[in-house]
């Protein structure tokens, strides 16, 4: 199957000021769009042209590093819109309960998020996660993703890459974690959280 750019979930001047129109624009329309096209183009008429997404990363894993870079990046763009909303959204019970837990409070998970993401050295992502039942903030690098790590399930994710925040706020990548951290959908954080298996692109 090809695989299409999914629309943003919100206008895309939902973000501002966190996130200008601007950047939205660049980030979704030309990185996200490349991202999808260089996947449809390294699969069409192969055996991975009728796998899903996420079978199509954890089958390039370490075989075709092209591919997965490519592939991992359409997912994790995809997951990214969907972790920020246009409005406030509240988590759900089950969630806050293991906020509490696990960080003392959303303000302070927000703040560990923002501290990693600041501390995170070149581009990747900073994930907010399930594993083995507890939560846990997990870094990847570069292009890698959480799509297809088992162990793992995702709830939200900020993009550490320049291109997510330049245009708004140059080099200071802590400002704009600072401001995204505004943005979270705790709602979609919720609905992985209770769904209990990994988010998967849309077909």
């Amino acid at each position: 199957m090809a695989f299409d750019l999914i629309d943003l979930p919100y206008p895309d001047t939902a973000l501002e000021p966190a996130v200008s129109a601007k950047t939205l624009s660049f980030h979704h329309g030309k990185h996200h769009k490349a991202y999808i096209d260089k996947t449809n183009a390294a699969i069409e008429g192969t055996d991975h042209a009728d796998k899903t997404l996420e079978e199509v990363i954890a089958a390039a894993r370490g075989s075709n590093q092209g591919l997965f870079n490519n592939a991992a990046q359409s997912w994790n763009h995809g997951f990214y819109w969907h972790s920020m909303a246009e409005k406030e959204t509240s988590a759900s019970d089950e969630l806050k309960s293991m906020i509490d837990s696990a960080f003392g409070s959303v303000d302070d998970l927000k703040a560990k998020l923002a501290e990693r993401g600041a501390g995170h050295f070149a581009s990747g992502w900073v994930w907010l996660a399930v594993k083995d039942g507890k939560l846990t903030i997990k870094e990847t690098h570069d292009g890698d993703t959480l799509a297809d790590q088992g162990e793992f399930n995702p709830l939200l994710v900020i993009d550490l890459w320049e291109h997510a925040y330049y245009l708004d706020h140059q080099n200071a990548r802590p400002a704009y974690l600072d401001a995204v951290n505004g943005k979270l959908n705790w709602a979609f954080a919720s609905e992985n959280l209770a769904r209990g298996s990994t988010w998967a692109y849309p077909a």
